[in-house]
């Protein structure tokens, strides 16, 4: 696992990273956001012992922890950790539920790695056209809007940049020179 680029994030497995999500979930007066909608009947924690703990302890702080069933899949040896067991589940490899947990796992894992490549993908637009002067805001996201990609902008022509509102000939040379 990589280190956390600031030295004072703990790593991902180790459970004090989520404290700070955790204190205001439980903040004082903090409730349930009814846009989450229906509950779920399952909520399946990516990790071993102190993150089903942190996990059981937010549900105990809504009183939720008698309506969602929770469990934790470590990911080193698989094992299902279960709030009411000291020990943990070890399944068979082969075994149907282990499967089902290890796909639904993987999802989420997918998923969240596909949103966090778009949200850096943003992000390093939003840095590479800053640096153009004369692109703020409003005309990174006309460009956005046309084009729909650092990729797609990267690609177009100095005359289909300059077809955007508010983006000049000149200004789509200098985009088109710090894109390359």
């Amino acid at each position: 696992q990589e280190p956390h680029p600031r030295s004072d994030v703990p790593p991902p497995q180790d459970p004090r990273r989520w404290q700070g999500a955790q204190a205001r979930v439980g903040a004082p007066g903090a409730k349930l956001d009814p846009a989450f909608g229906r509950l779920p009947d399952l909520l399946l924690i990516d990790g071993g012992k102190g993150q089903l703990a942190r996990a059981v302890q937010v549900l105990e702080r809504f009183g939720l922890q008698e309506r969602v069933a929770v469990v934790s899949l470590a990911k080193r040896e698989e094992e299902v950790f279960l709030p009411a067991r000291p020990a943990p589940l070890k399944l068979p490899r082969d075994h149907a539920g282990l499967f089902l947990l290890q796909r639904v796992r993987d999802e989420a894992h997918r998923f969240a790695v596909a949103g966090h490549r778009a949200r850096r993908q943003r992000q390093n637009l939003r840095s590479l056209l800053e640096e153009v002067p004369g692109v703020g805001p409003k005309r990174r996201q006309a460009l956005l809007a046309r084009f729909g990609s650092l990729e797609a902008i990267r690609r177009a022509s100095v005359e289909e940049l300059a077809q955007v509102r508010g983006i000049s000939q000149a200004l789509a040379r200098q985009i088109k020179q710090a894109l390359e």
